[in-house]
């Protein structure tokens, strides 16, 4: 296999330096040294600099996205009622989580939002050391469940998450 071939391969399997490398943000000698490719420093990294001019470029735009908070959230028990369990606002794996009076809150995203943007959320909220108890996302939707505490802190997070700079051709 060649130098570049292998440069590539090391990059990909770093995504955090694929979207530097595509946002052009990268310290070339830096990365070469990074990662574990065998050969010169600066010909790893002009392998690197090739790459990168051939990857699309990182486009950001505006998200079509609605945040909102629902306090009073719990777990919904298993064994209720066919009506409960259609009320609970995620199920993941058997565990649900509703408007049961519960000390949770839900923050819900509608709009331009998917698994994308979960996992953009996810990382934001453990960021800003918020851990969900719950989270999904389905059709233009996307929930996390968090201690009640933790609520205005998950929002801004989740709100934050949004507006970040994402890959305009996918759906957040």
């Amino acid at each position: 296999m060649s130098l570049a071939a292998d440069a590539r391969r090391a990059a990909d399997s770093h995504p955090f330096l694929i979207t530097a490398l595509r946002a052009g943000i990268v310290n070339y000698t830096a990365a070469a040294r990074f990662l574990e490719v065998d050969g010169e420093t600066d010909a790893v990294a002009t392998a690197l600099r090739r790459y990168a001019e051939e990857l699309p470029t990182h486009e950001t735009r505006a998200r079509d996205a609605r945040v909102t908070m629902e306090s009073g959230i719990g777990p919904v028990e298993p064994g209720s009622d066919h009506a409960v369990l259609e009320e609970a606002l995620v199920t993941v794996a058997g565990s649900a989580f509703g408007p049961t009076g519960g000390d949770s809150t839900a923050v819900i995203a509608t709009g331009e939002v998917g698994a994308t943007a979960l996992a953009e959320v996810l990382q934001q909220l453990s960021r800003s050391g918020v851990e969900p108890q719950s989270a999904g996302v389905g059709d233009e939707s996307l929930i996390v469940v968090v201690d009640r505490l933790e609520g205005a802190n998950a929002l801004r997070a989740v709100e934050d998450a949004l507006e970040s700079c994402l890959d305009a051709h996918h759906t957040l």
